[in-house]
């Protein structure tokens, strides 16, 4: 009887481990995207290789999800295409949503007017873009008119109209945060393993990172409009050295995102050292009524004390696994952009606009419309 008692613990520790470690796998899906395709060539390059940008981004992507599936067998590996062929944009976000998939990495070639432009880059969906980010906007999204019924197909969307683009970047995502954080471990490992020129994390209007409902960056390789960069991307080396560091990074995320969750079980309060209780009060839970407007400026998988921001004390909410830290409470989205603006000018340059709406986060265009309608 003992032999028989000691057989069916040792059954129920493999189970009760078993679902700890299923529930921890929070990223079972992942869609890589190769850019371009088919009709569409992308980048032209310096016109010294035969191959352009939809070859380089198809290559290194089908690396890529090679690396993936070698280290995590588990994980369901999908591609919007594997060969050369046209996927529209709307049809690469459906493949996306459709699958309910964890990530989704969108892998492109940079190209400019200068041949000198070099560098890495990563883009998000975001409220924040400069005029050199509306270009990569209307370089990516500009494959909409390839397609037939596009007007039909995007309601609209002219990827050449700044009023479009403003009514776009409006929609934006509650994956924003998620997505800067594999945006950043993306060109952490571009700049420290690569030792490419590091151009940063953009806040981007592009369709495909806007129109899927999951933590989405647009990966841009470098420039193949210069020649060393392309000559680096066209080569063997070049492509396994671009595709094993995004392949560092998404194993990075995965590690850190999976990780929080049992974390999350314990009293988190235990990580605040009792002589900073002094500061409990830059780490409470907003209890505002109505549409709030906030500045978020930090997210971390473990709660943290944040110092005040000028005269702003830093307030958290919790969502999906991490502690988001915003500062300001405002009725009205002019006010918040310009805590916004002294948020850049303190380091966070990543730093955007959350809106609540009695405690609840919603999007900004919700919050905007909301407001329009009580005045």
């Amino acid at each position: 009887m003992k032999r028989y008692n000691f057989i069916f613990l040792v059954l129920l520790f493999f189970f009760i481990n078993g679902n700890i470690l299923a529930q921890k796998t929070v990223v079972k899906k992942i869609v890589l995207d190769a850019g371009h395709g088919g009709k569409d060539p992308g980048a032209l390059g310096t016109g010294r290789y035969s191959k352009t940008e939809k070859h380089i981004s198809l290559d290194v992507t089908l690396k890529l999800g090679k690396y993936l599936k070698a280290e995590f067998p588990e994980i369901d590996i999908i591609y919007t295409r594997k060969k050369d062929t046209f996927p529209s944009l709307k049809d690469r976000t459906n493949i996306a949503n459709e699958s309910n998939a964890d990530l989704f990495i969108s892998i492109h070639c940079d190209s400019f007017t200068k041949s000198s432009a070099v560098g890495t880059s990563s883009h998000v969906m975001g409220l924040r873009y400069t005029e050199a980010n509306l270009r990569v906007a209307q370089k990516e999204n500009s494959v909409i008119y390839l397609e037939d019924n596009y007007e039909e197909n995007y309601d609209g969307f002219d990827p050449y109209s700044p009023e479009s683009i403003i009514a776009f970047s409006l929609s934006q995502t509650i994956y924003l945060d998620q997505s800067i954080l594999i945006a950043q471990k993306i060109q952490e490992q571009f700049r420290d393993r690569v030792k490419r020129i590091d151009r940063g994390v953009k806040q981007t209007p592009l369709w495909v990172t806007r129109a899927t409902n999951m933590p989405s960056v647009l990966v841009e390789l470098g420039f193949i409009s210069n020649p060393r960069e392309e000559d680096f991307l066209n080569s063997e080396i070049g492509q396994s050295y671009m595709a094993s560091a995004i392949f560092r990074a998404i194993k990075s995320y995965k590690n850190e995102l999976e990780s929080s969750v049992l974390d999350l079980v314990n009293d988190t309060s235990k990580m605040i050292n009792k002589n900073d209780l002094s500061k409990l009060s830059s780490i409470k839970e907003s209890t505002q009524k109505g549409v709030i407007f906030k500045v978020q400026i930090k997210t971390s998988l473990k709660r943290k004390i944040i110092d005040p921001v000028m005269d702003y004390d830093v307030d958290f909410f919790k969502e999906n696994n991490l502690y988001k830290y915003t500062i300001g409470s405002v009725m009205n989205i002019e006010e918040a952009r310009e805590i916004q603006k002294i948020a850049f000018s303190k380091g966070f340059e990543d730093a955007f606009i959350v809106a609540f709406l009695d405690n609840n986060k919603i999007s900004i265009s919700d919050a905007i419309s909301i407001k329009k309608q009580s005045q």
